[in-house]
């Protein structure tokens, strides 16, 4: 039997085309905004009708939907709500950015995750969760948002051009703001398997219920069995079960399971039935997931130091090239005598792109102002250079250069491309065919003149990579503010920054190495 809500037209603006996933909390449908030239996006519809709730159910879902709206704004690990409506049927529907992924419940039915991907699967869902638990604005008041409904059917896992593996948590639509005068947080919503022993009561929740059934959650990633099982499917087997079952062992789930200490120890405290006996915060949890990372980051480079060898990160034809542009009357002091500070950049701490032309050719710049003494600090350096990228909701690029020697530590630069602009197209190409870049250095005490500059190659990977983002960039109709792209990208900027120090900190001495990610 044929969807008949297929080829429906909402809001006189998203067309719905297949529907791709059903639920207790509703039915999702690929659809098209007409109104953008059919970019794909997701309309979910909850499974209630406005008519027959009391009126003020429409006043919270719109607030509720509004949350949603500024929760994916404010973190990338949570899926983007654009829009929201009642249909002629009174129903109300989300409409949220189109993903293409696998939900994690499908990942951990096929095998257990190991411990690097469980490390970072399970940060990435903890940053969402940290987002909504910190609380957003709401008329003035900063208001905490429990999710209710953790478990890995609501993880979204998706392979990004830019951060790789990238895991969104979904339906935050069901979430309620906790407010003093709200009597909405009082009544049953969850999954009965993931519930927390407070939530199966009915009483008022906090964040540490969302963090009793990310223990239940990350149990299942460790080992693909639940840490509690009930005889029977009913509310009253699994009430019985959170309250008074005592839950088995990650190595009792999964014999022959070798796992840090300090993991089994986390996922256990995240189980307990009390939720004073619990992680009191996210941050929490955070800190030492991300302390295993990293320590598993840092133990793998050393044991593989040949992914540091520069030779590795720069193609035969780049270093050739990079080698003959030397060659031929470039050299750093020819250049640095034929250019100077441009006249309509201020006197300040700042860094911008901007081509220099050798022989006829253009070659990519960073231009840097820094204080004198901090680029004399790191005359001889370790040079590290990654790009992110965002398609949505603006297509947008991080350039992250890192000059780093062991006894001064790291300089972070990095400057932002507007990807559906010709001149952040430019750069990108520039970039992609060269495969390098030079680091101008200017002192804000002597600005007229180049003191010192810098050759950074860019590995053939992240070439390839920024030739594909210019290409998915052309292809993107863009209708939201740069600007929150931006801000997505400086938190990712900030996330992967110890991992990167990591990197750095594993070489022996300070070199002229010339890394890229």
């Amino acid at each position: 039997m044929s969807d008949p809500n297929i080829g429906r037209l909402l809001s006189k603006r998203y067309q719905l085309q297949e529907l791709i996933g059903t639920g207790a909390m509703g039915r999702v449908y690929r659809a098209k905004d007409i109104l953008l030239g059919g970019v794909p996006v997701a309309v979910k519809f909850l499974a209630l009708s406005i008519q027959n709730e009391k009126m003020r159910l429409q006043d919270r879902f719109e607030r509720e939907a509004k949350t949603c709206a500024l929760l994916g704004q404010k973190s990338i690990h949570i899926v983007r709500v654009m829009d929201y409506g009642v249909d002629d049927k009174n129903t109300p529907f989300y409409v949220m950015e189109y993903l293409q992924g696998q939900s994690l419940n499908n990942i951990i039915r096929k095998q257990r995750l190991p411990l690097p991907r469980f490390l970072s699967m399970a940060r990435q869902v903890n940053l969402g969760l940290q987002c909504a638990h910190d609380g957003i604005p709401v008329e003035g008041t900063i208001c905490p948002i429990i999710h209710r409904d953790v478990k890995p059917s609501n993880m979204l896992v998706i392979q990004d051009p830019s951060f790789g593996e990238l895991v969104k948590v979904l339906d935050f639509g069901i979430a309620k703001l906790l407010q003093s005068d709200s009597d909405h947080t009082k009544f049953y919503l969850g999954t009965l398997a993931y519930s927390s022993p407070e939530q199966m009561e009915g009483k008022e929740l906090d964040n540490r219920s969302d963090i009793y059934s990310l223990g239940v959650m990350m149990f299942e990633m460790l080992t693909g069995k639940m840490p509690l099982v009930a005889p029977t499917h009913s509310f009253g087997a699994w009430y019985k079960t959170h309250h008074y079952q005592k839950p088995r062992s990650l190595t009792e789930a999964s014999p022959g399971l070798e796992l840090p200490k300090e993991i089994e120890d986390l996922v256990m405290s995240c189980l307990a039935k009390l939720p004073g006996d619990r992680p009191q915060s996210i941050s929490e949890i955070l800190k030492i997931l991300v302390s295993l990372e990293q320590f598993d980051h840092t133990r793998k480079i050393k044991q593989n130091s040949y992914a540091l060898v520069p030779a590795t990160t720069v193609s035969a034809e780049v270093e050739q090239k990079t080698k003959a542009d030397l060659r031929i009357s470039s050299s750093n002091d020819e250049i640095a005598s034929t250019i100077s500070w441009p006249q309509n950049k201020p006197i300040a701490d700042i860094v911008f792109h901007q081509p220099i032309h050798v022989n006829g050719e253009a070659l990519s710049a960073l231009w840097v102002m820094l204080p004198q003494h901090e680029i004399q600090k790191r005359l001889v350096c370790t040079r590290y250079n990654q790009f992110l990228f965002i398609s949505v909701p603006y297509p947008m690029l991080l350039w992250i250069t890192v000059i780093y020697n062991r006894k001064h530590g790291a300089k972070w630069l990095h400057y932002y491309l507007d990807l559906k602009t010709n001149l952040g197209q430019e750069i990108c190409r520039l970039l992609h065919q060269t495969g390098y870049y030079r680091l101008l250095f200017f002192a804000r005490e002597t600005p007229t003149c180049c003191t010192h500059i810098l050759l950074s190659s860019i590995a053939s990977a992240q070439r390839q990579r920024l030739q594909e983002w210019v290409k998915i960039s052309n292809s993107l109709v863009a209708s939201a503010d740069p600007q929150i792209s931006k801000n997505l990208l400086k938190n990712e900027y900030e996330k992967i920054k110890p991992r990167i120090i990591a990197k750095l900190e594993s070489l022996d001495t300070d070199s002229a190495y010339d890394l890229s990610s």
